[in-house]
């Protein structure tokens, strides 16, 4: 049965893709010709992204059958408050979960995508219909031999954020910038048990091109007590639970600053995140320590 459910997933998802694709052509073609619109455009947009979500979630419900256990109070999230979302990373599979967990819950998710993505065709225009912020790292060697480089990176994607002062949104980041994988765990060292390193910089950087707007942070950690999945083991409905903490906490004055020029306040951001880092370890820790109980 599991091939066939998987089968059954991926098409359901196959339509649901191509119905929201085609309703949200209007709106590209909107969106270029009319840009004071922007916004209004971007709303009804949303609204298209949330259906296709909820349309994903149920059938993700009724095939898979996997069962979310969460740590954490969720009724005082508002979709009218502007969020930072992060979370570990271990599988394509958890942004699954944290769509299918917090969907209508909180503001429409909006991911930062490199430029080069612009022009995956569908995909691309999708995301830029979305208004999902759009931007262009420059690799170590270009910042070496050009640091004016990493102001321009800044301003690019302060300007794509110039629509969020209207719309509230959840700007989702994983900090560890790549999944979770043992050779890449021990090359850096093993500084965290079950977690690779954040990168500080990457939140930082997200604070500070959304100018003050992000005041709230939904801090969620992922557990698969059954090992990690994969998106076809995901589908085929292989994994019986995903155990979640959700934190929510505040995102204060003092968490905004110039991370690339002041040596100060990226000491203190890279402390506080660092923290927050070590308490996610410690919990992840404790839900693998009682699964290892219940075993023996």
């Amino acid at each position: 049965m599991g091939p066939l459910k998987g089968a059954l997933s991926l098409v359901l998802y196959s339509v649901a893709t191509v119905v929201t694709f085609t309703l949200l052509l209007p709106l590209a073609l909107l969106k270029f010709l009319v840009p004071p619109w922007r916004a209004a455009i971007g709303r009804r947009a949303d609204a298209l992204a949330s259906a296709w979500i909820d349309f994903s979630n149920f059938h993700q419900r009724q095939i898979t059958g996997t069962e979310l256990q969460i740590e954490g109070d969720l009724s005082s999230l508002s979709r009218e408050q502007w969020y930072l979302l992060i979370c570990n990373h271990q599988s394509w599979v958890d942004i699954l979960i944290l769509i299918r967990l917090f969907n209508g819950r909180i503001p429409y998710v909006k991911f930062f995508f490199k430029k080069q993505l612009l022009w995956v065709p569908l995909f691309g225009l999708a995301l830029w219909v979305l208004d999902f912020p759009m931007m262009r790292r420059h690799s170590r060697t270009q910042l070496k031999r050009n640091p004016g480089l990493r102001e321009q990176d800044m301003e690019q994607t302060r300007r794509a954020c110039q629509v969020y002062r209207y719309n509230p949104v959840t700007v989702v980041t994983f900090p560890e910038g790549t999944r979770f994988r043992p050779a890449k765990h021990k090359a850096q060292g093993e500084v965290y048990r079950h977690l690779l390193r954040p990168h500080a910089g990457g939140m930082a950087f997200s604070l500070s091109a959304m100018e003050g707007r992000l005041r709230k942070m939904v801090d969620v950690t992922i557990n698969y007590p059954d090992g990690v999945p994969s998106f076809w083991d995901y589908s085929c409905g292989r994994v019986r639970r995903v155990q979640l903490r959700v934190v929510q906490r505040t995102l204060t004055e003092d968490l905004l600053g110039d991370y690339q020029h002041d040596r100060e306040f990226r000491m203190h951001f890279q402390s506080w995140v660092n923290d927050i880092w070590r308490e996610k370890d410690a919990w992840l820790d404790s839900m693998r320590e009682r699964e290892q109980g219940r075993e023996s």
